[in-house]
C-alpha cells in the first residue's frame, strides 16, 4: 500500500535511525542461536520502560552498547565487567545470532539483546537517567557527502542519550574515518549537556575496557587510524 502524506510532511524533521537494514546472509548455527538462545538473551520491544533490576536479578551500573556488529567486543565485555549489566542493540541478524550463541557457550548472565532500531529501543525501553554508559564503536561512517545527514551522532541523538544517562555517566564513541571522528567532537563539544574528558576539542587514547577487535586490527594494517571520544553528562 503506498502510503498518504498530508501537505505538512515535507515540513516535519527527518526522523533518527540507527541503521540502514543490511540483513546480509544468515548462517545455520546462527539461525540455530535465534531457536535455542533467543528466550534466554533476547528482549523484545515494549511500550514502557523495563525493570532491568527484575530483569538481570540485581542492581548493577547498565551499559548499552549500540550497533555491536558481529558482538565481539560484547561478549569481551561481559565476560571482564562482570558488575555491570550489557544490552545490546543490533539490527543485523547475523551478527546477533552470532553474539548470542557466543554469549551462550560462555555462560553469561550479564547481557540482554534487542534485535531493533536503537532510537526505538532508548525511547521507549530506556528510563530516564538509568544509563551509566554508552558504547557506540564504529558506526556508519556515510562518506559520501550528500549521505552525512544519515549519520547516527547528531545534535537531536545526543540529546535523546544524554536524557537516558545517569548524572556523570559516559558516552564513548570511536570511529576510523577522520570527517565523521571530527563531526562527533564538534557535536558533542557544543552541546551543554556532555563535557569532553580531554578537553574541548580533544580527542581521548584507547582506554583499555575498548579491545581491537579484529574489524580494527585489519583496518590498522592497512593504515587506518581510530579516533576515540569520551564525554561525561554534566
Amino acid at each position: 500500500m503506498t502510503q498518504a502524506h498530508g501537505p505538512d510532511d515535507a515540513k516535519r524533521p527527518r526522523r533518527i535511525r540507527s541503521f540502514v537494514l543490511r540483513q546480509g546472509r544468515t548462517t545455520p548455527a546462527q539461525a540455530r542461536a535465534f531457536d535455542a538462545h533467543w528466550l534466554r538473551f533476547g528482549l523484545e520491544l515494549g511500550d514502557s520502560p523495563r525493570d532491568f533490576d527484575a530483569v538481570f536479578g540485581r542492581r548493577a551500573p547498565r551499559v548499552l552498547e549500540i550497533g555491536f556488529g558481529n558482538g565481539e567486543q560484547l561478549a569481551w565485555s561481559a565476560q571482564h565487567e562482570p558488575d555491570c549489566d550489557f544490552l545490546g542493540v543490533e539490527v543485523h541478524r547475523p551478527g546477533v545470532g552470532r553474539l548470542i550463541n557466543a554469549l551462550a557457550l560462555q555462560d553469561a548472565h550479564n547481557v540482554r539483546v534487542y534485535h531493533h532500531d536503537a532510537v526505538e529501543v532508548l525511547e521507549r525501553e530506556i528510563a530516564p537517567h538509568s544509563l551509566a554508559q554508552v558504547r557506540i564503536y564504529f558506526p556508519d561512517p556515510w562518506h559520501k557527502k550528500r549521505h552525512s545527514k544519515r549519520r547516527l551522532i547528531q545534535p537531536g541523538f545526543v540529546d535523546l542519550l544524554a536524557s537516558r544517562m545517569s548524572p556523570g555517566g559516559l558516552l564513548h564513541l570511536a570511529t576510523d574515518w577522520a570527517d565523521y571522528a571530527a563531526q562527533m567532537l564538534a557535536v558533542l563539544d557544543a552541546s551543554p549537556l556532555w563535557r569532553n574528558r580531554a578537553g574541548t576539542g580533544r580527542f581521548s587514547p584507547r582506554p583499555p575496557w575498548r579491545i581491537q577487535t579484529h574489524f580494527e586490527q585489519r583496518g590498522l594494517r592497512l593504515g587506518h587510524d581510530v579516533w576515540d571520544l569520551l564525554h561525561e553528562r554534566r
